[in-house]
């Protein structure tokens, strides 16, 4: 049933992008006026324009979207699709679960650049307490400069970021942005920047995962 799922899912991709691409060059005609049968066809040529496009992608892509389409048909909120999620094991306090990631980190020659306690801000703002949620940063100066001469917009992704989330229930989590759809989500990367991007992606999966259950 799972690879049913997925593969529809990847159908479903398919036909969005190609549908994309025809509502692009349809919408000034379309404005305002009933979709005429006669440019249904622009449906099909759109999948024939994306057809050499998609050879340029990385070949892991069919598999990140249909794993983002599964999680979004599921959930239906894509912004819990593009997350990993991590439940921290029961028992282990937020200060234990930071000095895990840090200690991870500084293992993994991840350099350790600052958090920013988000419940102490709404404290100062609302003189209310809240629940525990903390956003940690990591880096690796030498793979950000890489990414930064590759493309300006990755800045957006940077510092690698995890925040550290009770939930209502009083059940801590931790959250960080999925990085296969940037490393694998388009044209692949170069590479060695491809190469560098895994290796983060190794090193932010493996702290989690590990401060989750406490190591150090």
């Amino acid at each position: 049933m799972g690879f049913i799922r997925n593969l529809l899912a990847l159908i479903g991709l398919i036909v969005i992008l190609a549908a994309g691409w025809a509502y692009t060059k349809l919408a000034p005609a379309l404005a305002g006026a009933p979709i005429q049968l006669s440019q249904v066809p622009a449906l099909w040529d759109g999948f024939q324009k994306m057809a050499p496009k998609l050879k340029e992608f990385d070949p892991e892509f069919p598999r990140i979207y249909a794993e983002f389409l599964g999680k979004l048909a599921e959930t239906g909120d894509p912004g819990v699709s593009m997350m990993w999620a991590e439940p921290v094991k029961e028992g282990l306090t937020p200060e234990e679960v930071v000095e895990s990631l840090k200690s991870l980190a500084t293992a993994r020659n991840f350099l350790f650049v600052g958090e920013s306690p988000f419940y102490k801000q709404i404290k100062a703002i609302t003189g209310e307490d809240y629940r525990y949620v903390n956003f940690l940063s990591f880096c690796d100066a030498r793979v950000g400069k890489a990414m930064l001469e590759y493309r300006d917009q990755y800045s957006g992704f940077m510092p690698c970021r995890i925040a550290l989330v009770q939930e209502k229930s009083g059940r801590l989590w931790l959250y960080t942005m999925n990085l296969d759809l940037m490393i694998h989500g388009g044209k692949k990367l170069p590479d060695n920047l491809r190469a560098d991007a895994l290796r983060v992606r190794t090193i932010i999966k493996e702290m989690m995962e590990g401060a989750a259950k406490g190591d150090f």
